[in-house]
């Protein structure tokens, strides 16, 4: 028997009826499956949120300016932000990764500097980064799940923060599927129907400048949010140690969409712990063929998702391993 016909007949005879606990069943075969193991385990959990600013927030396509990309990392040092009190409330560790915020912040234990540029480029002007860049910011993030890898940590969340990223990542979606830019919009932080317009004609003409291309890599240099890209290249390095991988919202998704293309069996190690409300979400989840575990109307980032779900992560990995099996409990099993 392989292991996930082993863990699924472990599941099965749980005492429940068959399916009763639904997508936590699941839940717990994939994270089995992904460890090879029908008694897994997390440990370690980490998030990392990956920050960085964007040369197309000068085009007033957010509701906030960008200084506030630095001053909102500040508050994730400070513990005052959404994230802060889910990882503190679930026992995760956070970590803060400056991948090109515009002004460098001071020296905090949990803060890693690790940026090509200072910010990306203006997309209306030039591309986002150089193919140096790129190369660099994906090796980033590749070392720094190397370095949390060897703290023990087996499942790790993905979050972010960038005034403008929004706008990064319905690019990369359009042009990923070579879908209409419009398609893949949203109102981000929460522009109102004029700023929503200016954000889409912006877009389309950002858009335009570029012929359609398989290339990813072209793809990431032309669009790809400095966070993104250090993102993606952590994605791929938690598939490379076979950690869990938690996806948050629409930028986390678009950052795999993308890693997707470089490892096409990264999916399988992959939770998606909630649908956003930004618009293009749901879509790109039904590109990719995915089912959000959680619904909460949630827009936050930061990887509020991957934290809130944490714990119904855990639920899944403890039925496997502490509930009773018909045959240990004396149970009547169903009549076959």
């Amino acid at each position: 028997m392989d292991i996930g016909s082993a863990i699924r007949n472990k599941i099965d005879h749980k005492t429940k009826p068959l399916g009763a606990l639904g997508f936590l069943e699941s839940i717990a075969l994939q994270i089995g499956i992904i460890q090879q193991t029908e008694s897994p385990q997390l440990t370690e959990p980490h998030i990392v949120v990956f920050a960085a600013d964007h040369g197309i927030a000068g085009e007033g396509v957010s509701a906030y300016p960008p200084e506030v990309t630095r001053q909102m990392v500040l508050n994730f040092l400070n513990g005052g932000a959404a994230i802060n009190v889910f990882c503190q409330q679930n026992d995760i560790r956070l970590k803060i990764v400056d991948a090109g915020i515009l002004t460098d912040i001071d020296f905090h234990p949990d803060l890693i500097v690790s940026k090509a540029r200072h910010g990306s480029g203006n997309m209306l002007k030039e591309r986002a980064m150089t193919e140096d860049e790129m190369n660099f910011s994906l090796s980033s993030g590749a070392e720094i799940v190397r370095d949390i890898a060897k703290a023990s940590c087996n499942i790790i969340g993905f979050g972010e923060m960038g005034i403008g990223n929004t706008s990064s990542a319905s690019l990369l979606m359009a042009h990923i599927y070579q879908l209409p830019v419009e398609d893949c919009i949203g109102k981000g932080t929460g522009v109102n129907e004029q700023q929503f317009m200016h954000k889409v004609d912006t877009l389309k003409k950002v858009s335009a400048l570029y012929p359609q291309t398989e290339d990813i890599y072209e793809i990431i240099q032309r669009f790809g949010g400095l966070e993104i890209t250090q993102m993606t290249g952590a994605m791929l390095e938690a598939k490379r140690q076979n950690m869990v991988i938690l996806i948050d919202g629409f930028i986390a998704t678009a950052a795999i969409a993308c890693a997707l293309q470089i490892d096409s069996a990264i999916l399988d190690n992959c939770i998606f712990c909630h649908q956003s409300e930004e618009k293009a979400h749901g879509h790109l989840l039904k590109l990719l063929g995915q089912r959000p575990l959680l619904q909460l109307n949630m827009r936050l980032g930061e990887g509020t998702g991957c934290a809130v779900a944490y714990p119904v992560i855990q639920s899944a990995v403890n039925f496997l391993n502490n509930m009773a099996s018909f045959e240990s409990a004396n149970v009547s099993n169903k009549k076959s």
